[in-house]
């Protein structure tokens, strides 16, 4: 069973958490304490995946 550490996506850092190879994250907001950038990624199979939220985008009236 491997072990790794999750990187920022940003800067590239070791964040605080680590996972498996059995860990299946959806929709977790990662945050790195180097760089103060949060974001949500899915995880599963220690392949990581960048979840791209659209902006949130103000209604005419």
């Amino acid at each position: 069973m491997r072990i790794e550490w999750i990187l920022c996506p940003f800067c590239g850092n070791k964040t605080r958490l680590k996972i498996r190879d059995d860990t299946v994250l959806e929709n977790f907001p990662l945050y790195c304490p180097k760089c103060k950038h949060e974001t949500l990624i899915a995880a599963q199979q220690l392949n990581l995946s960048i979840i791209q939220e659209p902006d949130a985008q103000t209604r005419s009236r």
